[in-house]
């Protein structure tokens, strides 16, 4: 869950220090532990890192006077070793002679930090990352070339990795990945190579995706790369992105959270109009007529959209399974079954995990992720795309609603229900306009240490995400349930002042109104977010959408701004959670 940033230069002109910098930053919502920068020139390799944020980090050392044609970056999000200065990457070998820089975690790192050791190599560090400029210094002085040399050492990791590495008085880049994402990007006049595009996207659109196995080098007129040891055709994995640079950056508005959330009409819109033109749907569609069973897979947000949709095929008799991707071997399958896995980056190791195993009972697997050709799509027989753009906030925003559209366009497609989807653009600027509503309630939740989410129906997922978003961005323990359930154990903790949030889309609506009048009577202070009708809670707000089949679009950017306006009431960064990372690709 590191952010990782080679850039080698093709022209001696540019300003590497100041493009690794400005890369880092749209790089730090993968980890914001430390960060550390390698340079390397004429004079070999210069590294500083620190613990902290970037903009801290370039302060404290000056990162922009560091020279050299070719810079390594790392925003570290710590799996091994406490967020340290020391800790930081990037690590070096004994001599200084290798950079290496890493996201992933290497399981066998203790035998090979012992082997090591043993063999005289001397380590700074408590990270698993730091083994692998010793082997790559190790290799070399039993007389491989440094390619080899690198290869030998990636060899000898059992783990994920995505890793890179320069070599003193060579001007190329070494890269290998395992799970971990990692992209090239081409641009005119340098290369870069990284965990996600929108770190290089202000440089290039032109990218090469790079996939579990390879292991290769860039230099400033070559890119290659081999898998297994044969030779991969690089023209064959050259693409082009329509993600506009603008995309990556703030815009004006005081956080990417709350710039992702006003982006959603136009990130649902295009998701809906690319399904349309997706051939892929039709044959996703046929697939999932003829299935036995449906098994919906995902993690924390994409769970709560992929139950959304698991619920929405169980009421038009599909058997369909919702499953927490990290418990997936609770699950069996068979050929007959069809698996619709939910990632927003395609990078989730959890999600990749399940899809194989699903894959070795000989299930399918359909894909929804929002990045061209990540690890779940290709590893999916079916490949659908959300089409949000880059989201640079921790918390899921535009790309939740935006699954949301693809999914409620697909059960569509497959019941036979005429939805007209045109109309989810002005749902959700309808939702957008009362953002100072929801400003009221996440003002007021700021103040309280708890709170339940309560939903009845398709209002439960809804309910399930707007516990999740105010837990990850204003630590406000939250927890979502079936409204019914809540007095078979919840209601114990409700006392005078506690506050509970009621999703209200309409369903059941007199079971819900009495679940609001148990609350208050314990003195519960309540609050609503509404869909036409009043529940008449101590506050709320009342949505107003024609068809009720998207009401989801109406309620999602609701319970996120009521996160945002409760985390930034805090005084606490909604775009940089404590502990959190995007793209969780460790086990």
């Amino acid at each position: 869950m590191c952010g990782i940033i080679g850039i080698l230069s093709k022209d001696p002109s540019l300003p590497l220090a100041t493009i690794t910098y400005e890369c880092l930053t749209r790089l730090e919502y993968r980890g914001y532990d430390s960060v550390g920068v390698a340079a390397l020139g004429e004079k070999g390799i210069d590294v500083r890192k620190a613990k902290g944020s970037v903009e801290e980090f370039a302060k404290k050392y000056n990162v922009f006077n560091m020279r050299g044609e070719v810079f390594l970056g790392h925003t570290r999000w710590a799996t091994h070793g406490q967020p340290t200065d020391y800790n930081a990457h990037p690590h070096l070998d004994c001599s200084g002679s290798v950079a290496v820089i890493h996201n992933g975690t290497i399981r066998n790192f203790v035998e090979l930090k012992e082997e090591l050791i043993s063999l005289g190599h001397k380590f700074k560090s408590e990270t698993d990352t730091e083994v692998i400029p010793h082997l790559v210094e190790e290799f070399k002085k039993r007389g491989m070339d440094t390619f080899t040399a690198f290869k030998a050492a990636i060899s000898s990791l059992n783990g994920t990795y995505a890793v890179l590495a320069v070599v003193k008085d060579e001007k190329r880049i070494y890269f290998a990945k395992n799970f971990n994402p990692l992209v090239i990007g081409l641009g005119e006049k340098a290369i870069f190579i990284s965990s996600d595009i929108p770190s290089f996207l202000p440089y290039t659109k032109t990218i090469v995706v790079v996939q579990n196995g390879d292991v290769g080098y860039v230099s400033e007129n070559q890119v290659y790369i081999e898998n297994n040891g044969v030779a991969v055709d690089v023209r064959e994995r050259v693409h082009q992105v329509d993600w506009d640079a603008s995309s990556a950056s703030k815009e004006g508005y005081e956080h990417f959270m709350l710039k992702e959330i006003y982006e959603s009409p136009e990130a649902v819109m295009d998701t809906i109009y690319g399904m349309d033109k997706d051939r892929t749907v039709e044959e996703v569609v046929k697939r999932l007529e003829e299935s036995r069973m449906v098994i919906v897979v995902a993690a924390g947000t994409s769970y709560h959209a992929g139950l959304y949709f698991s619920m929405l095929l169980q009421r038009y008799g599909y058997t369909s399974i919702p499953v927490v991707a990290s418990e997936f071997y609770n699950v069996k399958t068979n050929p007959d079954d069809t698996v619709v896995a939910i990632s927003q980056s395609g990078e989730t190791l959890d999600v990749i995990l399940a899809i194989r195993r699903f894959k070795e009972y000989g299930s399918p697997v359909v894909s929804l992720t929002n990045v061209i050709e990540s690890a779940v799509a290709r590893e999916s027989d079916f490949k659908l795309y959300t089409r949000a753009g880059p989201e640079i906030g921790v918390a899921a925003t535009k790309t939740f609603t935006s699954q949301l559209g693809a999914l409620v366009y697909l059960w569509a497609k497959l019941v036979g229900e005429k939805v007209d989807l045109e109309k989810v653009e002005k749902v959700i600027r309808g939702s957008l306009n009362l953002s100072g509503e929801a400003r009221k309630v996440g003002e007021e939740l700021s103040k309280k240490e708890n709170a339940y989410y309560l939903g009845r129906g398709l209002g439960v997922p809804l309910a399930m995400e707007g516990a999740l978003k105010i837990k990850e961005i204003a630590y406000i323990h939250a927890e979502a349930y079936p409204a019914g359930e809540s007095k078979h154990g919840p209601i114990a903790l409700v006392s005078k002042g506690f506050p509970v949030v009621f999703v209200n889309t309409g369903e059941l609506f007199e079971e819900l109104q009495s679940n609001v009048q148990e609350m208050k009577a314990r003195g519960a202070v309540t609050f609503g977010i509404s869909v036409n009708r009043k529940l008449n809670t101590d506050r709320e707000i009342l949505l107003s959408v024609e068809d009720e089949r998207l009401n989801p679009f109406a309620v999602a950017p609701i319970i996120q701004l009521i996160a945002y306006y409760a985390s930034v009431s805090r005084g606490l960064n909604p775009d940089r959670p404590r502990n959190l990372a995007k793209t969780v690709t460790v086990e």
